[in-house]
């Protein structure tokens, strides 16, 4: 079993990084959060980082000409921190290759919807509107696509005739917050394996069992 060293990278309230550090405390992740980097120096998560004596950073996204060069930075603080796995938990950002590169299928993100179903952003709403009696959320590695990478874990939520967007997206981020480590820990546990699609399909993760 491998001790993860994890960068995780934030644009707010930093509530999946909490999840990750409190299921660090409680020894049910064996992984150690190197660095905390936020494009916005006004995020709530930074604030969890702090507290807890785990070093930040803060890059502010409008400093760069292209997202080539943030990622170039961004790699740059993540190698300097000793960062063996990314972990995108609320980055409002889209990742170039140039992080993906540099981080092989070690760059892993948190989605509120069960993928492939409503990508990108406002997906709690996406999914209101289509109706489904069923959503959740899905942790997958990022590839270059936009929410399109190898599907690690996903949690089921339902759909309850009267909500709202703010009453869904409460529920799919308490999912989140479980999901999130438990799927992080099967990697610092060596289960998890990336297989290629055939013919140029798409590619699955196998978990092998405890």
């Amino acid at each position: 079993m491998a001790t993860l060293d994890l960068g995780v990278l934030i644009s707010g309230r930093g509530s999946n990084l909490l999840s990750i550090l409190h299921a660090e405390g409680a020894s049910r992740l064996d992984a150690r959060v190197r660095v905390v980097i936020s494009n916005r120096p006004e995020a709530g998560g930074l604030v969890h980082a702090k507290a807890r004596n785990v070093p930040t950073r803060v890059l502010p996204h409008s400093d760069f000409a292209s997202r080539e060069a943030y990622d170039e930075a961004l790699v740059g603080a993540l190698r300097e921190a000793g960062v063996s796995h990314v972990v995108l938990a609320g980055f409002m950002r889209i990742v170039t290759p140039v992080l993906l590169n540099a981080f092989p299928d070690r760059v892993i993100n948190i989605h509120p919807s069960l993928l492939p179903a409503f990508p990108g952003i406002h997906s709690q709403a996406k999914a209101l509107a289509y109706g489904v009696k069923v959503s959740g959320c899905t942790v997958h590695f990022v590839d270059a696509g936009t929410d399109t990478g190898p599907v690690l874990a996903q949690s089921a939520v339902q759909v309850r005739h009267d909500d709202t967007e703010e009453t869904l997206s409460a529920r799919i981020l308490a999912a989140e917050h479980a999901l999130l480590p438990r799927a992080l820990q099967w990697i610092a546990e060596d289960r998890v394996t990336i297989v290629p699609g055939e013919a140029g399909g798409r590619a699955r993760v196998l978990v092998r069992e405890e």
